[in-house]
């Protein structure tokens, strides 16, 4: 499928090896296999490339090759013009998983393979991608490093990376000690929105929104992505860690920091990471008796594979302080849930005002960014109703990304794969902003974690979270 003119080409040659680590798995199913053909739709891969998926169970590149199909078949999405399956089946080929003590077929198709699709002047790219439970992390380092395949390859790392401080120090320092800084991709797939990367251009290509971007112009920052979703298809993965764990620190603070951050000297890895880092080392450490409000929706107990007695979250409130001069005394409130009254990915700035102009009331103020679906940016202001007395109103301006031509989106997934491809890294965390994360969210792991109080399904969390959101209120449900 030839790509359109207008469409970006890769911007590498090399052929492509892409190891894709529990390829049977719900995340390879629904994210990875499809991300990999959106790019292919899109013209967007080397011209040599090859696909070996992996697990512990082997089958046949043919039985592969039916679960690619399936998965594009169930998650592929046409709109985003994704490559058909039989472009993608040609490719493949499947391998036994490899242990430290057994290298099992890995190690020898992916030789046959980097002779096939490399030449004498370039070896294909090897990507590991590790789309495997996070306590497969460490031994399958080690694995792939004790056979020698971790040699000039690219490896990314699903989340959590980590789960703790002490679990995240000690998976980096292994990680570390067998790859170097640029050959390791920790993605998360927030930072790979359209939506998110727009939060750049919006405040550094727009005086308009640039010079209101600081404590003094600002009340509050609202950081909410609720979900409609139950967690019945992940129950046991989901007890075992809660939305606090499994939100928190990989996505919604790393989406405050690009709020948060001060102005980069350059758009790339080598400003856009260190600015991220800077700004997460100002996160106060959370305060969970004052600043954080935990739920439970009601019958979450009642669910298959979830303990009957389970204390675990649904919901996260959070008050994040960042103590710096831009932003200081300035609450930025983090908040999601399942089960909850609608579905959402939004930022908003809600800006100060005054309380009334020619004593009427004025209106609120804010600016506000959809990180999902069509990524509408919205100004919210005060204006003239329409007639002949001085009656003050709100009105909405919007703009989506749909609505800017040409463009050819990419989903999260599929635009950070590209950039593992072409060695662009950043939009991926860093070891030193994980590190800072894990420091401000260290008190919600302790004996102060507050108790998760229950919820209504189809509610917007317990009544207590209202609270944080004084004396403004949560944009959304409010």
């Amino acid at each position: 499928m030839p790509a359109p003119a207008d469409t970006p080409q890769t911007t590498t040659d090399q052929p492509l090896l892409l190891v894709l680590h529990g390829a049977r798995g719900d995340l390879a199913r629904r994210m990875v296999l499809p991300g990999l053909a959106e790019l292919a739709g899109h013209g967007l891969l080397p011209r040599d490339w090859a696909l070996v998926g992996t697990g512990r169970h082997p089958i046949s590149d043919d039985e592969f090759a039916d679960l690619v199909r399936e998965s594009l078949e169930e998650f592929g999405d046409a709109g985003l013009r994704t490559a058909p399956a039989e472009e993608l089946v040609p490719h493949v080929a499947f391998a036994k998983e490899v242990t430290e003590d057994d290298p099992g077929d890995l190690t020898e198709i992916l030789l046959r393979l980097r002779d096939e699709l490399g030449d004498d002047d370039q070896q294909a790219l090897v990507v590991h991608y590790l789309a495997v439970p996070p306590s497969a992390f460490e031994p399958l380092t080690l694995a792939l490093d004790a056979h020698g395949l971790l040699d000039g390859s690219r490896v990314v790392y699903e989340k959590p990376y980590g789960t703790s401080p002490e679990s995240f120090r000690d998976l980096d320092e292994l990680v570390r000690s067998v790859l170097e800084e640029d050959q390791i991709y920790r993605i998360d797939h927030f930072l790979g929105k359209e939506a998110t990367q727009n939060l750049h251009v919006l405040r550094f290509a727009n005086e308009l929104f640039g010079g209101v971007w600081d404590r003094t112009h600002v009340e509050q920052v609202q950081i909410d992505v609720p979900e409609e979703l139950d967690v019945a298809q992940r129950a046991e993965f989901y007890d075992a860690t809660g939305a606090a764990l499994d939100m928190i620190v990989t996505h919604l603070f790393q989406v405050a920091a690009e709020v948060a951050m001060e102005p980069p000297h350059g758009l790339d890895a080598d400003h856009v990471g260190p600015a991220r880092e800077a700004v997460m080392r100002c996160f106060r450490p959370l305060d969970p008796e004052n600043d954080v409000v935990l739920g439970q929706f009601d019958g979450y107990r009642d669910i298959e594979e979830v303990d009957d007695e389970s204390g675990t979250d649904t919901f996260v409130a959070a008050r994040l302080w960042i103590d710096n001069d831009r932003w200081r005394d300035v609450p930025f409130l983090l908040r999601t849930g399942k089960r909850m009254a609608a579905s959402a990915q939004r930022v908003t700035l809600v800006l100060r005002t005054p309380e009334q102009l020619f004593g009427e009331p004025v209106g609120p103020g804010r600016i506000s960014l959809s990180l999902k679906g069509d990524g509408a940016i919205e100004v919210t202001t005060t204006v003239k109703r329409p007639g002949p007395d001085l009656a003050l109103g709100t009105g909405t301006a919007r703009l989506a990304l749909d609505d800017v031509t040409p463009g050819d989106p990419l989903s999260p997934y599929a635009s950070l794969l590209h950039d593992v491809v072409t060695g662009d890294r950043t939009l991926f965390t860093t070891a030193e902003g994980l590190a800072a994360a894990w420091d401000a969210f260290e008190p919600l792991l302790g004996d102060r974690r507050p108790a998760p109080l229950p919820y209504a399904p189809g509610s917007w969390g317990p009544e207590d979270a209202r609270r944080l959101a004084e004396p403004v209120g949560w944009v959304l449900g409010s």
